[in-house]
């Protein structure tokens, strides 16, 4: 690879389906089976949100059709700005009383929401159905079809449903924002194809589908040649270019197995973000995989792992002095297979990229294959060199006829020698190389071992004689599954086996953050070992309306407390600023005295403590992601936004909560909200409003009005007051250091209960 430096027509019913709006009526009762699995035209609908604490109305949905576990009708966003005609699956619990939230599977012209209070109707149909599968239909006045959302999947599959040669699977912008994204997945003359859709496309998987079939069905089994580890409700394209299997758990939506498409993580194109290259040691940019002195790019963060971006951006108006940085280790797997890539020699694909103005690098395959790229993902390095090297520039074709003879023989014999020479010092350096390595590893474990502060290693034999061959399993986490295990000491903990990597926090000790007791490193390996939190995570608590006993005013407020400074303990007393970047419910333990700890460090970020923003892919779950996210520039911010999310949840009972939550500030129904199920909570509703004053705060789009963790635990301790009649607008115009400046002159607050 080179890279050039600087010295939707198919959906025709839209009509009626921009239009789908749920009647206020259908709102009032959260039972399922009032609703109609089909309703005979012409008919229209109103989007209104709802107000009450229904299933469909904490999750954002407005019912039209349901059937079996399939739902018809409005979904908006957290912030219920935006909503989409969808369909959708959900699940009952086994306790019968509540319900997960629904996952969309088919969504209507993605690309453009309806707002709040959009209607339309139609008058060219029949009748409008949805089937027990999940297929909504268009029926004429004769019952015949004449649309099918089964034709026109959008980013999933569910079981019977197929996906035919000419339709394709598009991956989402993001987990939150369901506009179409880069990723596509399709069926090509009986072959499986995963592909940025861009221009050219860009391939990192194919497989045949199985036995030259034009068309798979997803199926309990697997997904044509596709097999999965178990049973599935769905699978997805995500917006990352995973295409995974999930199923509905009693814990929530979980992953089937690992990715689908069984291939390794340096084979997806972002796996290190733009202009990123990608190997087995990690993430670096592409100056380092050339033996150019001259550095022409820079990671966009610390490390690579985000991406890395030009020094000097490339600019038509220079274009004169463009010039070739020559990756001589990179792989062109799929470049035979793009029918948009080019036969030409080498230094015209060369002249023909400097006189495209969009042109940013070249792929070429030694056997006059290029292929002009516009946009540059991450790249793949080869673990060995494949192929001789030459100038970089070379004048003559070596094979053309010509070149003398001689010279043809010459070069014969000067290459042979060389890579004879190569391949020898290769073997003695290999030898000395594996001597040197397993002493140094024996070092290194003894050294480790004898560290101060170091958490504990533990043999993996140990750790599966402590959970009982891993028998008793707590729950899964970002990066694998959570197993009970007693010490031989007698002392309980939480075994993490992990499956992929992240960063690992082990020498942080603080009483609001989950200790790490000690780790497994062993080969393949790799084991997590916390302390126990007997009461296990804080959802199972506030979500579950038969939890016995119900967690009160006082021991919510303490948790809410714990959680605000195990944060600000991360973002402002560490060496290194931490941001923990996965905020929830479920990642908040409970010790048997219901103290709360922050845990789950693997999707956090470190950064100086002299840096203010940060710029990194996507991370987080999906309903706790701060807005600033969509421009991936963050800062510890982020972190004060989710915290808020999980406040509400704790205050109210209930997920999915921003949308309403500012309806009803504005409003001034905050009362509304508190947690109706639970008599502690009403009695002290004047108590939790004031607390919710703060939540407004915190959620503002504009992250640098939000005040920081440790002006957070200020509030809730009881530094600073809560003012009755503080509004949106004031809170709006407060900058931090204003905030500062207001804490020092106020009366301490009612939430500070006796100190």
């Amino acid at each position: 690879m080179i890279m050039k430096t600087n010295v939707s027509s198919y959906f025709p019913m839209i009509t009626l389906l921009i239009l789908l709006l749920i009647p206020s009526s259908y709102l009032g009762d959260a039972e399922i089976i009032g609703y109609p699995s089909f309703v005979n035209g012409p008919n229209s609908w109103r989007n209104t949100p709802s107000s009450d604490f229904s299933f469909w109305g904490s999750a954002g949905v407005g019912p039209i059709l349901v059937y079996g576990k399939f739902v018809f009708g409005f979904q908006c966003s957290f912030e219920g700005d935006d909503c989409l005609i969808v369909v959708s699956i959900f699940k009952t619990s086994s306790d019968g009383n509540s319900r997960f939230s629904p996952q969309v599977v088919w969504a209507a012209n993605r690309n453009n929401p309806v707002e709040i209070q959009a209607l339309t109707a139609s008058k060219s149909i029949s009748r409008l159905t949805l089937g027990s599968e999940g297929n909504l239909k268009l029926l004429d006045k004769t019952n015949l079809t004449v649309w099918q959302s089964f034709d026109h999947p959008t980013d999933v599959l569910v079981l019977g449903q197929k996906l035919a040669s000419g339709q394709k699977l598009r991956s989402s912008v993001w987990p939150f924002d369901s506009s179409e994204g880069l990723f596509a997945f399709s069926i090509i003359d009986g072959v499986f194809n995963a592909y940025i859709d861009s221009d050219p496309s860009q391939m990192y998987y194919r497989s045949f589908v199985s036995e030259d079939q034009s068309y798979a069905e997803f199926q309990t089994g697997g997904f044509g040649s596709l097999i999965m580890a178990g049973p599935a409700n769905f699978i997805q394209l995500g917006s990352d270019g995973h295409l995974k299997a999930y199923e509905f758990k009693e814990q929530g939506l979980k992953w089937v197995g690992t990715d689908m498409l069984d291939t390794d993580q340096c084979s997806y194109p972002l796996a290190c973000g733009k202009y990123g290259v990608c190997s087995e040691t990690g993430c670096s940019c592409p100056d380092d995989a050339s033996e150019n002195e001259t550095a022409y790019f820079k990671p966009n963060n610390f490390t690579a792992d985000d991406g890395c971006h030009a020094i000097s951006p490339i600019s038509c108006e220079l274009s004169l002095y463009h010039s070739f940085l020559e990756l001589r280790r990179i792989n062109t797997r799929y470049l035979d297979y793009i029918l948009s890539s080019k036969t030409l020699q080498l230094e015209d694909c060369k002249e023909a990229c400097l006189k495209n103005c969009s042109c940013r690098a070249i792929m070429y395959n030694g056997r006059n294959k290029c292929l002009l790229l516009s946009q540059v993902f991450s790249m793949r390095r080869k673990k060995v060199q494949s192929s001789p090297i030459f100038s970089q520039r070379p004048s003559r074709n070596p094979s053309s006829p010509n070149f003398p003879r001689r010279k043809r023989q010459n070069t014969i014999v000067i290459v042979g020698s060389l890579l004879g020479t190569i391949f020898g010092v290769f073997l003695i350096f290999s030898f000395l190389f594996l001597r040197f390595k397993n002493g140094f590893q024996e070092y290194e474990e003894d050294y480790l071992d004898n560290m101060l502060g170091m958490p504990n290693r533990f043999s993996y034999e140990e750790l599966k004689n402590v959970t009982n061959n891993f028998s008793n399993k707590l729950g899964e986490g970002g990066f694998g599954s959570v197993f009970r295990g007693i010490l031989p000491s007698g002392s309980e903990v939480a075994v993490k086996h992990l499956v992929g990597f992240g960063p690992t926090i082990g020498s942080i000790h603080y009483f609001n953050l989950v200790t790490l007791v000690g780790f497994c490193a062993e080969k393949s390996n790799r084991l997590l070992v916390y302390e126990y939190m007997g009461n296990g995570s804080l959802d199972q608590w506030i979500f579950n309306k038969n939890q016995e006993p119900a967690l009160g005013w006082q021991i919510r407020k303490k948790i809410i407390l714990d959680i605000a400074k195990g944060l600000a303990y991360l973002h402002e007393e560490c060496n290194q600023k931490i941001l923990h970047l996965d905020i929830k419910s479920q990642n908040i333990l409970l010790d048997e005295n219901f103290n709360a700890k922050v845990s789950d460090f693997g999707l956090s970020k470190l950064i100086g403590r002299d840096q203010s923003r940060v710029v990194t892919t996507m991370r987080g779950t999906p309903g706790y992601t701060a807005p600033e996210w969509l421009s991936s520039v963050i800062t510890e911010k982020v972190d004060v936004y989710s915290f808020v999310i999980v406040v509400l949840e704790i205050l109210c009972g209930h997920r999915h909560l921003v949308g309403l939550f500012r309806r009803k500030q504005e409003m001034g129904q905050l009362m509304d909200l508190v947690d109706k199920c639970n008599d502690d909570m009403l009695s002290n509703a004047a108590e939790v409003v004031e607390m919710m004053k703060v939540a407004a705060w915190c959620l503002q789009t504009e992250y640098a009005r939000r005040p920081s963790m440790s002006i957070v635990v200020k509030l809730f301790e009881g530094s600073v007051d809560v003012v009755g009649n503080m509004n949106e607008d004031l809170l709006n115009g407060l900058t931090h250091e204003a905030m500062e400046t207001f804490a020092s002159t106020v009366l301490p607050s009612m939430l500070s209960g006796p100190r």
